[in-house]
């Protein structure tokens, strides 16, 4: 089989085979070789190695020798010249207004042409550029258009993961790249995450794509539920790259799991005999739980024997004990003790909380016996009360939802005041100034300043003034009481007799009564018509 060395040229996309011809060279030397375009300066990538001659497509291209200082010297010549070429060969790009992108310069260590690489979307009409770069340069010249992808590996630099660029490091042939390779590792559909330097998708998503097809093929589908000593367990996320799977509990608990520790369901297997598919897995055992460093899962195991009827301690390890696993013989006897101590105190707590419960119980039933007496005798009481009390709020219409008719509200009063005149005959005295103080009216009763002054004795004492009350004119006829309706201003009051001297006297008029002022005017316009209006005051009878 012959031997081979690959060799990585600057501009070359990938390593090219050449025929080391017997040479001891190794990798990281750098040689010089004949290629196609004439000799070039490259770098070995690897020890010489037997290839079989079927993967040889054309015959190979010799070694011509492995580099000496004099050939470093020169490629470092040919590389400054390289990079000083650029500034004139974007100024003729410019000169001749073409749409391109200069990327580099290449002088070839033999010397037989300069190699200009550019980038353009579209074919460029070049002729004329190639015109003026051999005519300044006096070499011949080989124009070379690139792609984006290409040009971001002549120029270098660093990706989003902070390495640097794969096409730099790795070389080789550009694989297309698809959306579905994106999807299919979960990553989200955003351009700026999963494009690289040069504008495309990046070319790392190619070489994972086939680590997370193969995991995916092999593990349960994400949202299968998984059957766990714990309990059913739901799969929440994949971690490809170790190869694990995050597992939930249905307490909320989550752990992750290998995929190569999970294992098969008998009816799993029967069920992918069946169907003619591969057996994903769908069980947890109780071993690869066991092996889980969480604290969480170690407890709800812990629990789950305790249920099962397994003692298994406090959880200690014997070698994180202090204290003897048992209780030696003279602390036994002392528990035994405390606790006959502690029953003996708890029956007679009982027995006490027993009898007090019963005198508890006692006392409740004869003060509920003694309450319903108590009730049975007040009840009469209550009721004539209440009755009395009914019978004396009668006369007030404004305690009264329903309004009294004027024939109604006349009978009422004439009724109080027949009560008031039995009251006072019963007490064998009648009011008047002569007897003294009367018994007050339980209605309260604004008094005027002549009245206070008049109801004033010698002795400083109130005396009530000889003034009728309201029930005595209602009986005696003097004055007649009109019904009140809503809105006629508190209706009018018509005497047909004057007052008495004593009303006279306090009012300070003569021969007629005070007017009586209403604080809240009419809403009523004034008109020219004659009589009283709702709003205006009651008119004074006439002597």
């Amino acid at each position: 089989m012959p031997v081979v060395v690959p060799v990585k040229f600057s501009f070359a996309s990938r390593d090219l085979w050449f025929d080391p011809q017997g040479l001891d060279i190794m990798q990281g030397d750098h040689a010089i070789c004949s290629t196609e375009r004439g000799t070039e300066f490259g770098l070995v990538t690897a020890d010489p190695f037997e290839v079989p001659a079927s993967e040889l497509a054309a015959p190979l291209k010799p070694v011509l020798g492995i580099a000496t200082d004099a050939d470093y010297d020169r490629a470092d010549e040919l590389a400054r010249r390289g990079e000083a070429a650029m500034a004139d060969f974007r100024e003729l790009i410019e000169k001749n207004g073409l749409d391109m992108k200069p990327v580099g310069v290449e002088f070839l260590f033999g010397g037989e042409k300069v190699v200009f690489y550019f980038a353009a979307e579209d074919r460029v009409d070049f002729r004329q550029l190639v015109k003026d770069l051999s005519g300044r340069f006096r070499m011949r010249v080989d124009m070379r258009q690139i792609g984006v992808r290409d040009e971001t590996r002549l120029v270098g630099g660093y990706a989003h993961c902070g390495q640097e660029l794969c096409c730099t490091r790795f070389g080789g042939q550009f694989e297309p790249v698809s959306i579905r390779m994106a999807k299919e590792q979960d990553l989200p559909l955003n351009s700026s995450k999963i494009s690289g330097v040069c504008g495309r998708l990046m070319c790392c998503l190619r070489y994972e794509f086939e680590a997370y097809k193969d995991f995916k093929g092999r593990a349960p589908k994400k949202k299968a539920i998984i059957d766990t000593p714990l309990g059913k367990a739901r799969i929440q996320e994949y971690d490809t790259p170790k190869e694990q799977l995050v597992l939930r509990l249905e307490n909320g608990k989550a752990f992750r799991v290998n995929l190569a520790d999970m294992t098969c369901s008998d009816e799993c297997k029967k069920r992918s005999r069946e169907q003619g598919c591969a057996c994903r897995p769908d069980t947890v055992t109780r071993e690869v739980l066991d092996r889980i460093e969480s604290p969480e899962i170690k407890l709800a195991l812990m629990e789950l024997d305790r249920e099962m009827g397994v003692n298994v301690g406090d959880g200690l390890d014997s070698s994180d004990r202090i204290v003897a696993a048992g209780p030696t013989p003279r602390r036994k006897k002392q528990r035994e003790e405390e606790a006959a101590r502690a029953e003996g105190a708890g029956s007679r707590k009982r027995n006490r909380r027993a009898k007090s419960d019963q005198d508890t119980s006692a006392s409740q039933a004869e003060q509920g016996s003694s309450r319903r007496r108590r009730r049975r005798a007040d009840a009469p009481a209550a009721q004539g009360a209440a009755q009395q009390d009914a019978s004396a709020q009668q006369p007030s219409s404004r305690r009264r939802r329903r309004h009294l008719s004027a024939e109604e509200r006349d009978n009422a009063f004439r009724a109080a005041a027949a009560r008031e005149q039995r009251s006072a005959d019963d007490a064998g005295t009648r009011p008047s100034d002569e007897a003294g103080p009367s018994r007050p009216s339980r209605r309260r009763r604004h008094k005027s300043a002549s009245d206070q002054g008049k109801g004033e004795g010698r002795s400083g004492q109130s005396v009530k003034p000889d003034v009728p009350s309201v029930a005595e004119q209602v009986a005696s006829g003097k004055v007649k009481v009109s019904r009140r309706r809503p809105g006629d201003g508190g209706g009018n009051v018509e005497r047909s007799a004057p007052a008495s001297g004593a009303n006279q006297a306090a009012d300070g008029g003569e021969g007629g009564e005070k007017k009586r002022r209403r604080r809240r005017r009419s809403r009523k316009p004034r008109g020219g018509s004659e009589g009283t209006g709702a709003g205006d005051a009651p008119s004074t009878p006439e002597r």
